[in-house]
């Protein structure tokens, strides 16, 4: 793997795990009110089986998923969700609309430890899907490379998406206490953390128009140092200005 190719496939995992980390603030959260009522020894326990749950789910999935990528419809669907996602959740920023986390993730009263495990099991799951489809859409992209297949897909390709998240995994875990009062001082992450979201479903929908069953553009538009410099350029200037701006209806966490 020569150096260029080296620093593309670095830099993509850095902004998987810099993106997982964001991303992770919330879910922990979610992950704090599902177990909450447990003793507290009991609580660090059903995080760990149920992240352990998750663990599974994100490696069997991914290997599913590399099977599938190169079908154009997966693409364009997994394109269209993460815009969604990305739209559905920035209309909830700016309408400063509180998530309603009642109806999705309180555990009944008296839910039993194995009941919240599995909660905490089906609402990781929830959130594997988001990053998931974004993790594939930055690395399917990347260069091909002489490292054998894992599954349908190129295999550092498949190590550069499996690390990034099995590192949110641990992100979730361990650092989001510290990710939460980093987004309290800066507000503005979490808005830039959707975009990018958006941004790379437009990467996706840009690779699935150049797929060779459609080529409605191009087939090696995707791959031309013009829409590369344009994709990280946008990316950066998201990045910074959402590290910067402080906006005042942005709702604390």
């Amino acid at each position: 793997m020569d150096t260029g190719v080296l620093l593309e496939y670095g830099w993509t995992l850095l902004v998987l795990i810099g993106l997982e980390g964001l991303l992770a603030a919330d879910n922990a959260l979610v992950m704090a009110i599902i177990v909450k009522h447990l003793p507290e020894d009991k609580q660090r326990k059903a995080l760990l089986y149920g992240l352990g749950g998750a663990f599974i789910f994100r490696f069997g999935s991914l290997f599913f998923i590399s099977f599938l990528i190169d079908i154009w419809q997966v693409q364009a669907l997994g394109a269209i969700y993460l815009l969604f996602i990305s739209i559905n959740n920035l209309l909830k920023i700016f309408l400063n609309k509180e998530q309603e986390e009642s109806d999705v993730v309180k555990p009944a009263k008296g839910a039993g430890f194995w009941t919240t495990v599995v909660k905490v099991e089906l609402a990781d799951i929830a959130f594997a899907v988001d990053s998931i489809l974004a993790a594939v859409a930055l690395a399917t992209t990347l260069p091909q490379t002489s490292i054998p297949p894992i599954g349908g897909m190129d295999g550092a390709q498949f190590i550069v998406i499996f690390s990034g998240g099995m590192i949110g995994l641990i992100l979730i875990r361990i650092a989001a206490s510290y990710i939460v009062k980093l987004l309290k001082k800066r507000p503005g992450l979490e808005t830039a953390a959707y975009i990018i979201v958006g941004w790379v479903g437009v990467k996706l929908a840009v690779h699935t128009l150049a797929h060779p069953q459609l080529v409605i553009i191009p087939a090696a538009f995707p791959e031309t140092t013009l829409w590369k410099t344009i994709f990280w350029l946008v990316m950066a200037v998201v990045a910074l200005v959402g590290w910067f701006w402080r906006p005042s209806n942005q709702v604390s966490k």
